[in-house]
Order: structure tokens, then C-alpha cells, then sequence
């Protein structure tokens, strides 16, 4: 409640919950929201999130939608970043993200065509398979010399990986060879 618009000494003003302001500076005017049932294709127990917002035209309402989420995320993620938790316990037993980078293809590598020929016939067919492998196993492929494992460790370095790299969990479950 904007202060120009109190009464002094009226009840009202002293309810538990209610701030009360001496000027409004907001550029938001009004809010409303309501929740609705939604239908996704067969789906009918979804809920949609409606909401109308007004401003003084200082910010647009899709901005005023952004800067609360921020501001939400901000101060929420203090309980994301409590010790001691039930969450924080269970962190731990879950699965190691793997980097999106090694589940994709060795071609998307671009490497030369003997290469990428060499590494597939060694059944070599994303970049975590091949970022195992050392030096030394990858030389013993077959018509694969020095010039193209030169190459593959220029590549693989212009993307921070190297030969030899331990992976934990790899493949992970689902991948297709």
C-alpha cells in the first residue's frame, strides 16, 4: 500500500503482513495469474500458467517476467547450496554427468578421411572412445602413421581433450555404436 494513500492511525494499515511504502517507485502497475488446465495431445493432468501485467511502460512485462526470475532463482538458490541435507547426501550416488563433447561422433572431428577411416575400423566411433585410447594403441592401427595421429592430438586439443584420458562410466547406458 503506497504511503500517500494511508490513513494515520487507521487499523488497517497495522495488519500483520502488509508493508507499508512511502512512495511506490515499481514500474510494474498490476499483476494477476491464474493456473488452467492444459491439454498436450493426450496429456489432459498438465497445468498453464496465465499471466497479465501491466506496466508504467519503463520496462516491457516480458522484461519485468525476466528480472523476477532472476531475482527468484537468486535468492532460492541459497537452499540449493545448503550442507547437510537429504538432497546434498543423495548428490553423490548419482551418475557422473559426462561432457555433451564425448558422446558425440568422431566425424564431427572433420578429420582428414584416412583418419577417420582408421579410427572406425578399430571401431573408434565417438570422441569419448577415442580420447582412451594412447598413443602408443592408436600407432598400432593399421594405416594409421604419425602424420595422422599428429592430427588427431592437434584436433583434440583445440577442443581441451588429449590422449589417454581416463572416462569412469563410459560408455554410458544407451549409447548406440
Amino acid at each position: 500500500m503506497p504511503g500517500n494513500v494511508r490513513r494515520y492511525g487507521e487499523e488497517s494499515a497495522k495488519i500483520i503482513g502488509r508493508i507499508v511504502l512511502d512512495a511506490s517507485f515499481s514500474p510494474v502497475r498490476r499483476v494477476s495469474y491464474a493456473v488452467e488446465s492444459a491439454r498436450v495431445e493426450q496429456r489432459t493432468d498438465l497445468d498453464k500458467l496465465v499471466m497479465n501485467i501491466e506496466t508504467n511502460g519503463v520496462i516491457s512485462p516480458e522484461e519485468a517476467i525476466r528480472q523476477s526470475a532472476r531475482i527468484l532463482v537468486d535468492q532460492l538458490s541459497v537452499f540449493a547450496a545448503l550442507e547437510g541435507t537429504e538432497a546434498t547426501a543423495e548428490a553423490p550416488s548419482r551418475a557422473p554427468q559426462i561432457d555433451p563433447i564425448l558422446l558425440r561422433p568422431v566425424d564431427d572431428l572433420e578429420l582428414t578421411v584416412r583418419s577417420a577411416n582408421c579410427l572406425k575400423a578399430e571401431n573408434i566411433y565417438y570422441i569419448g572412445d577415442l580420447i582412451q585410447r594412447t598413443e602408443n594403441e592408436l600407432l598400432k592401427t593399421p594405416n594409421l602413421g604419425r602424420k595422422s595421429l599428429n592430427e588427431i592430438k592437434e584436433v583434440l586439443a583445440s577442443r581441451g581433450l588429449t590422449l589417454g584420458m581416463k572416462l569412469e562410466n563410459w560408455p554410458p547406458a544407451g549409447l548406440d555404436k
